[in-house]
Parts: C-alpha cells; sequence; structure tokens
C-alpha cells in the first residue's frame, strides 16, 4: 500500500501532467496567433487502497483545434515521454512512459463528445501502485494560441 505522504505529489503530478501540457509549445513566428478551443479541464485521481477519494481539479487551457499530439507536454522532472499518438474518428489514444520517481508506464485515451466536449483517462502502473487520472473537457468558446 502506498503511504498516505507519497500520494501528494502523485496526485499533483497527475494533474500538471495533463494540464500543464494542453498548452501549446512556442513559435518564432511573429504571425498573428492562431485560433484555437478554451477548454474548461477537470481532472481528478484515483488509485486503488486510497482511504478517500481525492478532490477533482478545475483548471483552463487554450488548446489547437485539431489534436497532432498527445494533449501533455514533455515533463522533464519525471522525463516522459509520449509515443504511439493516433487519432481514429472521434478518439485519440498514446503511450506515455515517465522515467520518474517514480517509474511508470501508462496510456491515455480521450473521446471528443461532439465540438464542445470529451472525456477519457490515463491510467499509469509504477512498481509498488496504479493509478488513473479521469479527464472531463467543457468547451468554453475560442482563444488565442500563444506563439
Amino acid at each position: 500500500m502506498v503511504q498516505a505522504r507519497s500520494r501528494r505529489p502523485v496526485a499533483a503530478f497527475g494533474t500538471l501532467l495533463f494540464v500543464a501540457a494542453a498548452l501549446p509549445a512556442g513559435a518564432a513566428d511573429p504571425a498573428p496567433a492562431a485560433k484555437g478551443d478554451f477548454w474548461e479541464v477537470t481532472t481528478q485521481m484515483s488509485m486503488p487502497g486510497m482511504p478517500m477519494q481525492m478532490p477533482a481539479q478545475k483548471t483552463k487551457v487554450c488548446a489547437p483545434k485539431e489534436w497532432k499530439e498527445p494533449p501533455a507536454a514533455p515533463d522533464t522532472e519525471r522525463k516522459c515521454t509520449y509515443s504511439d499518438f493516433k487519432v481514429t474518428g472521434p478518439k485519440a489514444t498514446w503511450k506515455v512512459v515517465c522515467a520518474g520517481p517514480p517509474p511508470m508506464t501508462g496510456d491515455g485515451e480521450i473521446t471528443r463528445n461532439g465540438d464542445a466536449a470529451w472525456s477519457g483517462a490515463l491510467k499509469f502502473a509504477a512498481e509498488q501502485m496504479n493509478m488513473t487520472i479521469k479527464l472531463d473537457g467543457k468547451r468554453l468558446g475560442d482563444c488565442d494560441l500563444k506563439k
């Protein structure tokens, strides 16, 4: 069983992995900002054996209208890499490997529910724990993608 104090960094990691990374990478081009989708993203982490459910966290992000990579940026602190990103119809899937600490592997899946919402999950496995991060997105409007 995972100690209570070790859950906080893992929960924060899961939320930050998705949310902080959903922001697009910068570019040197001074052209006008492209339009993106402004999303309210709700994340909620769960782990088997936890005595209580972690509270959901909400954040707002501007993301490209068309996903060409996982909605997560490289995590240099945990050395995460993403691969096998695929979009088939409304569903996007990918794999993630994090060197750690703690070392983890995982799979991500998001299904768009029309143009205004999506839902999915990131499922991670590590030596002494499993973790699922439930993801929900609600479109709030348009936004300017940062360069």
